[in-house]
Formats: structure tokens, sequence, C-alpha cells
């Protein structure tokens, strides 16, 4: 991947973390899971854990270290163990609560608690976040280490991973804020691979 389509990739995954709080309801119940903003939301955090992969691979294509390779596979691990689960959730339950609102039934409701609290789909959830976590520090380290890109323009998006599972478990203004902080840090990283590719004329 060239400079130029890595900074953008790190620019519109940033942009997407956000718009996932942002489209998404604030609820959990089934007129939020049936909703139109339930999977656009979602949609749009699957295509950002996609953008940060390619991100991730595309810098260290800038950098060429052995860190940032293994920032790149940890990532793309990562976003293949947390997709599956992104993916039930925006299709699945937004199927079931649809079925649920129509026929009247609200105890359909309860297979959408089965699945997200399934002790597989819960692990493979949790393991993909904490490897995105583990995979952007990485990147953020690698960064750091590099002649190559401002010492700290991968730290917001390190740190924005590394709260993306807290981040659950709070009122949904913090949601959001916390989808600002990962677009920031986007942004920066796609600002600061734009001014190094200016630099050096690649």
């Amino acid at each position: 991947m060239s400079p130029r389509l890595t900074s953008a990739a790190f620019a519109a995954g940033g942009l997407l973390f956000l718009l996932y709080p942002a489209l998404r309801p604030s609820g959990d119940d089934a007129t939020a899971m049936a909703s139109a903003g339930w999977v656009a939301g979602h949609a749009a955090a699957m295509i950002g854990f996609i953008l940060l992969g390619l991100a991730v691979l595309g810098l260290h294509q800038a950098l060429g270290d052995r860190l940032s390779l293994r920032a790149a596979v940890v990532t793309w691990i990562g976003a293949g163990l947390t997709l599956p689960y992104y993916g039930a959730e925006d299709f699945g339950l937004h199927v079931i609560a649809q079925r649920s609102l129509r026929d009247g039934a609200p105890t359909l409701m309860e297979l959408a608690s089965q699945f997200r609290y399934g002790p597989v789909p819960m692990t493979m959830f949790a393991a993909g976040l904490l490897l995105l976590a583990v995979g952007t520090v990485m990147a953020a380290v690698a960064i750091g280490r590099s002649r190559v890109l401002p010492k700290w323009s991968g730290t917001a998006l390190a740190l924005g991973f590394v709260l993306f599972i807290p981040q659950f478990f709070g009122p949904y203004p913090l949601r959001v804020a916390h989808g600002a902080l990962v677009m920031a840090g986007g942004l920066w990283a796609a600002a600061a691979l734009w001014r190094a590719r200016a630099t050096t004329g690649h």
C-alpha cells in the first residue's frame, strides 16, 4: 500500500469508528436493534476494523521494521476474531428484533442474549478486541522508535483501542466520546504519514 492509501485508510477508519456509536441507537432493546441505525452503525464498525488492518499493514510498509510487521499480523488476527461477533450483532440480532416486534413476541429477544453472552462468541470477541489493542500499541511503539513519523503520532489510536472494551460499560455519551478519540487517533496517524510522504516525495 502506498503512503497515500495508508493515510486514507487511517483517516476513513477513524471516521467510521465515530459513526459507529453516532449512528447506533443508544439502547439495546428490540426497537434499537430493529432500526436502520443499528445496521448502519455496526456496518461502519466492521468496515473500520478492515481499514485498520490495511492501515497497519501500510504502516509496516512505510516503516519496514519487524515490530510494525508483528503489529500488522496481530491486528489482522484481532480483526478476524472480532468481525464474526459484529456481523451477528448487526444482521442476526436485527432480524430477531424485527420479528419480535412484528409478532409481538418479546421472548424472542432471549435469543439475542443467548448469543451475546454465550461463552464462545464472547471469548472470541474479547480476544479479538484485546489483540487489536495489542496490535495498535505495538504500532504506536514502532512509530515512536522510527525516525520516519512523529514520535507520538500513534498514541491516540492505541489508547482508543486499549479503551475499546471498557467503553462498552460506560453511558452512551462516553461511547460517542470514545469514537471521537479513535477518529482523532486515525486522523493524527493519517496526517503524520501524509506529511512524511510530502517530505520524502514518495
